[in-house]
């Protein structure tokens, strides 16, 4: 029986941003279903694509809110896996964030017991338990996405270019982001890199307030040759490895690149990279996560 020719199911942490990431992909035509058990995953695609023919994009949410169908989502996808090459997208954020996000919204967590008085106090425990019941399905995801700080436009961005990556591009789609180490590691990164050893120009009281896209701070970094060598040491690196991730069939590679603001040398060298990389025929995605800023090239 014929499948949907793209099948994605998306989990993770409770207020990670599963609706946002559905409703992205509803936007760019999949079938959308929340909160679906496990046991129907494989029922729900052949029902799809024999009502549907001309349907053949599909995205459900599996998370703890049907707790009680997770023991059955490892034979539910091997099933799948038979028939159709499901992908697992993963969200996950970091736990203040979480519960940032769920004082803001004042919303109860689905394994929060409806008795408790003092959810607050008793969250912590119960994100810890909701990672370690997800742990397996995490392991197993083609993509892990870290929400923590990101808003929901780059969120519906990012998702938008990793699902059109599998579908409508040849090669690899690169995400290039910058970041400060300050502020935490990405948890999606494939790569990571510490440029904090480069000249800073945080300590020009000019440049401060400026960033790696503004002509000074640009023209100050162009003007040192270290710039350059990382620049081209970068591209040699992921030129080789690059390679083996498409023979994998991988479609989707994370690059972060980290400084101690993430605001001058993490940015400037992201963007530099990015242009060269697009220069050679890549589709790169650019995220300053800092910033708030993301777009595409070309």
């Amino acid at each position: 029986m014929t499948v949907a020719r793209d099948f994605i199911v998306v989990s993770g942490l409770s207020g990670s941003g599963k609706s946002t990431v559905l409703q992205a992909l509803e936007d760019q035509g999949y079938y959308c279903v929340d909160n679906l058990p496990a046991t129907l995953l494989v029922e729900f695609s052949h029902t799809l694509r024999a009502r549907a023919p001309e349907q053949a994009l599909a995205a459900v949410s599996v998370d703890v809110r049907n707790r009680e169908f997770l023991d059955d989502l490892p034979a539910a996808l091997a099933q799948l896996r038979e028939e159709a090459q499901p992908r697992i997208l993963f969200l996950e954020a970091d736990e203040d964030t979480l519960i940032r996000r769920y004082s803001e919204t004042r919303r109860r967590h689905p394994l929060t017991d409806a008795t408790d008085q003092s959810p607050a106090a008793g969250l912590r425990a119960v994100l810890g338990r909701e990672r370690e019941m997800l742990q397996s399905l995490a392991s197993e995801a083609d993509k892990r996405l870290d929400t923590s700080r990101i808003n929901a436009h780059e969120l519906r961005l990012r998702v938008q270019a990793w699902s059109l990556a599998a579908r409508h591009y040849r090669g690899l789609v690169l995400l290039l982001q910058s970041f400060a180490f300050r502020n935490g590691l990405p948890l999606d990164s494939d790569f990571v890199f510490d440029l904090r050893a480069l000249p800073n120009p945080h300590y020009h009281p000019e440049l401060r307030e400026l960033t790696g896209r503004d002509a000074p701070v640009r023209d100050f970094l162009a003007a040192r040759p270290e710039l350059a060598r990382a620049r081209d040491s970068l591209n040699d690196f992921l030129q080789q490895w690059l390679a083996p991730f498409a023979r994998d069939h991988r479609n989707y590679v994370t690059v972060s690149l980290g400084c101690t603001g993430g605001r001058h040398r993490s940015v400037y060298l992201t963007e530099a990279l990015a242009d060269l990389l697009a220069q050679e025929g890549r589709r790169v995605l650019v995220h300053h996560r800092e910033l708030q800023i993301t777009e595409s090239r070309p």
